[in-house]
């Protein structure tokens, strides 16, 4: 598989460009004609998400909407609902907790070295919060202890890996991980297919791939989560 070089990867405006150009193409495509998927990977699909959705029974239900990076605030929030229940007498082993990461905020499913690779800072605008520059990492899965601090509290714990710790559930959309994957592929001159497969390979531990992101949103407020937007 080939490797990225300063060479071979289009700048950060032509590569935003470009994908925003094709990602609105290649979506405009599939919304009229069926979807790449087939239909057995398509409902093991479903079954595995729908599975993975009756875990939802806290008392008190929230899912939060993380469509694109938005500084710590995907993940900010579920912390405060956890602190602020603690507080209001609800321990957060009886709160549920589902960040849905779909459209522009996919890359958060995502291993360091696929940043690395893929230069998902540059293609999503996601900055890393220790340099304010485009993240060449998932600056989100395993930080260090104090890595983030909020004024008036101090150091806090919002890390996704820190947060699967307090039962807080994560999930990605898989239609935007087809859709982003393709963009990469075609302006790296990569397989598409590859390049999908690898993605997927690279979601980390406990995230679960879902059908849509605005399917899971559905699927959360079904078991009676309330809702919050994130981005």
């Amino acid at each position: 598989m080939s490797r990225l070089s300063s060479n071979n990867y289009p700048s950060r405006r032509d590569f935003i460009g470009q994908a925003a150009v094709s990602a609105a193409s290649l979506g405009l495509a599939w919304l009229s004609s069926p979807l790449p998927v087939a239909a057995a990977e398509n409902t093991a699909m479903v079954n595995s998400a729908d599975d993975w959705f009756k875990k939802i029974n806290g008392k008190h239900r929230l899912v939060i909407d993380a469509p694109r990076p938005h500084g710590i605030f995907p993940f900010a929030w579920p912390r405060v609902f956890l602190i602020t229940n603690s507080m209001t007498g609800t321990d957060e082993k009886e709160c549920s907790v589902v960040v849905v990461l779909r459209h522009d905020a996919i890359p958060y499913a995502m291993r360091s070295d696929l940043w690395s690779k893929y230069k998902f800072g540059e293609m999503f605008k996601a900055d890393d919060p220790a340099t304010k520059a485009p993240a060449v990492r998932n600056p989100f899965w395993q930080p260090g202890p104090n890595d983030f601090s909020v004024p008036g509290v101090g150091p806090v714990e919002i890390g996704i890996d820190q947060l699967q710790k307090s039962g807080v559930m994560f999930c990605v959309c898989s239609m935007a991980i087809t859709v982003y994957s393709a963009v990469a592929a075609q302006a790296m001159g990569m397989d598409a297919n590859v390049v999908k497969s690898e993605w997927l390979a690279g979601v980390l531990p406990g995230i679960q791939v879902v059908p849509s992101g605005v399917w899971a949103i559905g699927r959360a407020q079904e078991k009676n989560c309330g809702y919050c937007f994130a981005g």
